[in-house]
């Protein structure tokens, strides 16, 4: 695991705290992440007979960005981003009003219960200090779901002691 992996993600987790924060986050993240793909769905193009659209590029994009940081988890985060780009491709293929629909409701409702989580937690979200939160959350709730079944237990402890220590 790198210091780089560390830094982000405790830097992160100093801005959620509270157990209710983290819990909307397990929720809202993925929303946003899958209304962004929706949206990112379309327009579809072949390049060399392989169909693409550009949630294709920002996948592989973020992803670069995440096996920097840890490669078990980037692998984790790049099945994750794939299973939602065949979702948003599935609704990319609909009418545009249910396409936008689906991608911008995902979108807003995710971003409620980002806000609900930070409300209760009495502090601004991540991001508004930091653009990388906008990248670093969503390796963050995955982080989040594999401490939460006992994996990875030394990558928490070091983010906890960088905590600790500031």
């Amino acid at each position: 695991m790198s210091e780089g992996l560390v830094r982000h993600l405790a830097q992160y987790a100093a801005y959620h705290r509270d157990r209710r924060n983290v819990a909307t986050h397990m929720v809202g993240i993925p929303l946003i992440v899958l209304g962004v793909e929706v949206l990112l769905s379309r327009p579809q193009f072949a390049i060399l007979g392989v169909q693409l659209s550009p949630v294709d590029f920002a996948i592989v994009a973020v992803c670069c960005f995440y096996f920097t940081l840890d490669r078990r988890l980037a692998c984790g985060m790049a099945v994750l981003l794939a299973a939602g780009a065949v979702i948003g491709g599935k609704i990319a293929e609909q009418e545009a009003a249910l396409w936008l629909g689906w991608g911008l409701g995902l979108f807003v409702v995710g971003w409620l219960f980002q806000f609900l989580g930070h409300v209760w937690e009495g502090r601004k979200p991540a991001f508004l200090d930091d653009l990388r939160g906008l990248i670093i959350g969503p390796l963050f709730v995955l982080a989040e779901a594999v401490f939460h079944f006992g994996r990875r237990l030394e990558l928490r402890r070091k983010i906890e002691e960088r905590l600790a220590a500031e």
